[in-house]
C-alpha cells in the first residue's frame, strides 16, 4: 500500500465534512481526498435508481483516478440505497454511512426516537431492517427535513439561515402521535450535524441528538491499522461543479485542512 493514497470521503455536499472531523481525530495522518457531488446535491428527491446509478459511476471515476486506499459513503441516502451495488463493482474496501439507531435505542428513556432525514432516505427498506433488529421494543418516528441539507450548505458558506427552518423540523417530529415524548433523535443525514445547536434549541432540553460519524471513523481506523500514512501534497476538495459557491466555501474547507478545491 502506497503511504500516500488517500482515504476518499465522499457526499453529496458539505454534510460529510462532519465524518472528516471524526477521521481527522482518529487517523490524524491519514492523506484525504473530500468529494462532493454538489452538481447532483440535493439526493434525497431523486430516485433510488438516479442515486444508485450516479454514486456508483462517480465513484467508479474517482477511484480509477485517484487510487484511494479506502472509499467512505459519507452519505445516509447514498449508502441506503447504493452501497451494494458500490461494493460489488469497486475493488477497495468501502464504508458506508447508517442512520444510528442503534445507538439511539440504546440511549433513550422514553422509549421514543426521532429521525431526521432526507426524503429518500427514510423511506428506505434498509431503514425498516434497523429498526425492527435494533428499536423494535421503542417508537421510531421518522420525519423529512430537506431544507436542513440547504440549511448546512448556507451556514457553511457564512450565509444567515432562517430559524423557522429547525423549527418546522422539530414539529414534524413533535407533532406525531407520542412525538412530545421524544428524548433521542437521529441525526440520518450528515448534513444535520452541522446544525446541532440551531437544532438543540428547536427541540428544548431533555433531548439527546446521535449520528454516525465517530463510528465510521472507527470502522475506517479498523480497516486501515498497520497502514502507513504519508502526505505527498496536501489534502483537497473535489467537487463535480464549478462556482461560486465553492469560492465561498473556502474558509469552512480550511478549517479541515482541505487547501485546494478541484472539479471532476
Amino acid at each position: 500500500m502506497d503511504a500516500a493514497a488517500p482515504i476518499l470521503i465522499f457526499d453529496s455536499g458539505v454534510g460529510g465534512l462532519t465524518v472528516l472531523d471524526a477521521v481527522r481525530l482518529a487517523l490524524p495522518d491519514a492523506p484525504v481526498i473530500y468529494a462532493a457531488d454538489n452538481a447532483g446535491l440535493p439526493y434525497g428527491n431523486k430516485t433510488e435508481a438516479q442515486i444508485a446509478a450516479r454514486v456508483s459511476g462517480l465513484l467508479g471515476r474517482m477511484t480509477e483516478r485517484f487510487r484511494p486506499r479506502l472509499v467512505c459513503i459519507a452519505c445516509n441516502t447514498a449508502s441506503t440505497i447504493a452501497l451494494g451495488m458500490v461494493r460489488e463493482v469497486l475493488e477497495v474496501p468501502i464504508v458506508g454511512t447508517v442512520p444510528a439507531i442503534k445507538p439511539a435505542a440504546a440511549l433513550t428513556a422514553s422509549g421514543v426516537i426521532g429521525l431526521l432525514g432526507t426524503e429518500a432516505t427514510i423511506r428506505q427498506g434498509y431503514v425498516d431492517g434497523l429498526e425492527a433488529e435494533f428499536a423494535a421494543d421503542k417508537t421510531l418516528l421518522r420525519h423529512a427535513a430537506p431544507e436542513l441539507v440547504a440549511a448546512a450548505e448556507a451556514r457553511l458558506r457564512g450565509e444567515p439561515v432562517n430559524p423557522a427552518v429547525f423549527a418546522r423540523a422539530a414539529q414534524g417530529l413533535r407533532a406525531q402521535p407520542a412525538g412530545e415524548r421524544i428524548d433521542t433523535v437521529v441525526l440520518a443525514c450528515t448534513h444535520f450535524p452541522l446544525l446541532l445547536p440551531e437544532l438543540t434549541a428547536a427541540f428544548g432540553s431533555g433531548v439527546r441528538f446521535v449520528d454516525g460519524a465517530q463510528g465510521i471513523a472507527r470502522r475506517i481506523a479498523f480497516l486501515t491499522q498497520g497502514q502507513s500514512f504519508a502526505r505527498s501534497a496536501p489534502d483537497f476538495a473535489l467537487f463535480t461543479r464549478d462556482g461560486p459557491e465553492i469560492a465561498a466555501l473556502a474558509p469552512a474547507l480550511a478549517t479541515r485542512g482541505l487547501m485546494r478545491s478541484v472539479t471532476l
